[in-house]
């Protein structure tokens, strides 16, 4: 099996859809990709060929961080394998948890709409402060990728990575001055969330092993939450701008 992500967490670096499950069936691979953060709504692989789609919705699916759970989607005969080991093993929802995520599903288009308006409008503002470095989101112009992302995905996504100039303590200084913006390891939450990688989730690493798997000093990764993208522009800029 070849297992990939795209857009990738945190970099969102983008992989041909059309490329890869060529690629695995060309050489009798199965093809599985991780969508937690396009959810089915933006992106789906199945259209091009992709074996296997699963997703995290403890995410954007769920919409509240309310609770966990996931999705394995795609051919049939692999889904009955699934499905065996799942009921005979354990890694099942919880009948309440699949309610929760089933009355979340209802409102999944309109959520994901409000998020990459939000996150495309943010990153825009970004790109004009002058505290950044660089902006990366699927969307943007000036994304690498941007013909690649209009093709495989409907919307941008909801979340945004950029690089604040000053490194690592710039990168600290500025989540520790967020007041509106929550502080947690998840994302796809109604609220809109900053991580900084390198003072947190990588900050064990050594400068140079975070280079290598892309966590450069200076990035933070927002989940674009469902507020006024007023109050997320406000409260970004006011971080950033934090002595």
């Amino acid at each position: 099996m070849f297992f990939i992500e795209t857009p990738s967490n945190p970099s969102l670096e983008l992989i041909n859809l059309k490329w890869f499950a060529a690629l695995c069936k060309k050489n009798n691979i199965i093809s599985n990709i991780d969508n937690y953060f396009t959810t089915p709504y933006l992106q789906n692989p199945a259209k091009w060929g992709v074996d296997l789609v699963t997703h995290s919705a403890t995410k954007f699916i769920d919409g509240q961080g309310r609770t966990i759970g996931g999705a394995v989607l795609g051919r049939k005969d692999l889904i009955k394998e699934i499905r065996f080991f799942a009921r005979h093993t354990g890694p099942a929802l919880s009948p309440f948890n699949a309610w929760v995520l089933s009355k979340s599903l209802e409102t999944l288009a309109v959520r994901m709409d409000r998020h990459c308006e939000n996150a495309l409008k943010l990153a825009l503002f970004l790109e004009q402060l002058p505290q950044v470095e660089k902006v990366v989101y699927p969307h943007l112009p000036s994304h690498p990728q941007y013909e690649l992302a209009r093709k495989q995905m409907l919307h941008g996504g909801g979340v945004v990575t950029f690089y604040v100039k000053g490194g690592i303590e710039s990168g600290r200084r500025f989540l520790n001055s967020l007041q509106m913006l929550s502080h947690t390891a998840n994302l796809g939450d109604s609220r809109s969330i900053a991580t900084h990688p390198a003072s947190t989730t990588h900050s064990k690493l050594s400068e140079a092993e975070r280079e290598s798997v892309g966590i450069a000093p200076g990035l933070i990764r927002i989940s674009v939450g469902l507020e006024h993208i007023d109050d997320i522009c406000k409260d970004v800029a006011q971080a950033l701008a934090a002595e």
